[in-house]
């Protein structure tokens, strides 16, 4: 059965939440703040994890930085009233692998949870692997890329490697930013933002490291491609 640990100091928010989840087949967990929330994780394993972001104590931000240092890549999905597009940049880059903002309807945070348990269970299944082009190569294990004729290790954000995974696993193929969004950042992200070009730029300053050959090219009026050699028509 799938398991979600929900995160939230609004105590009528987080019932209410646990019992449209457990309406609909999911063993929800509750906790009232970041601390009752840290040490469920530490003792249990949960397929998705559901936070509000300002709560006392302990919050949602300083909670994820925890359990990804201690190399928990469960995933993350932030509920927060905080709605501008920097708030959801910093909880992306803190390594939430979702951001929904309240008010919400249950359905979407349904729809969404689902997505997100489906990544843990790939995770899980590819986890002894990695992915290899070019000079790249994508470490499950580390959950870091290296460049490999340097042996460079680079660490990445939760959502920067799954975005490069993306790439690496569609390589040589021109990737539009509506599809980004759907696969990379589920079907319903708010495509109007510029966080995918933001994410873009985080991955490629990481990535594209000094005599080493750029992978990551922009394909004009059309999308992103991960290839070889650049081409007049990026950049």
């Amino acid at each position: 059965m799938l398991k979600v640990l929900v995160i939230d100091d609004e105590v009528k928010l987080l019932n209410s939440i646990k019992s449209y989840l457990d309406a609909n087949s999911i063993l929800t967990a509750i906790a009232a703040n970041g601390e009752q929330g840290l040490e469920l994780i530490e003792k249990n394993e949960y397929h998705v994890i559901i936070s509000d972001i300002l709560m006392p104590r302990l919050s949602g931000i300083d909670l994820l930085k925890i359990i990804r240092n201690n190399r928990n890549y469960t995933p993350v999905l932030f509920l927060s009233a905080l709605n501008h597009t920097k708030d959801k940049i910093e909880g992306l880059e803190a390594g939430a692998d979702d951001y929904l903002t309240k008010p919400f309807e249950f359905k979407e945070l349904l729809l969404r949870v689902l997505s997100l348990s489906r990544r843990f269970e790939r995770n899980k299944i590819v986890e002894d692997e990695k992915i290899e082009f070019d000079d790249l190569s994508l470490n499950y294990n580390t959950r870091e890329a290296i460049r490999i004729s340097t042996q460079t290790k680079i660490s990445l954000t939760p959502k920067e490697f799954t975005l490069l995974e993306y790439f690496m696993k569609n390589p040589e193929r021109v990737i539009s930013r509506s599809e980004l969004a759907e696969k990379v950042w589920n079907i319903n992200f708010d495509t109007r933002t510029n966080i995918i070009e933001v994410y873009l730029n985080f991955l490629r300053k990481k990535i594209d490291l000094p005599n080493h050959t750029k992978l990551i090219h922009t394909v004009f009026k059309t999308g992103y491609i991960l290839r070889h050699t650049t081409h007049a028509d990026t950049y």
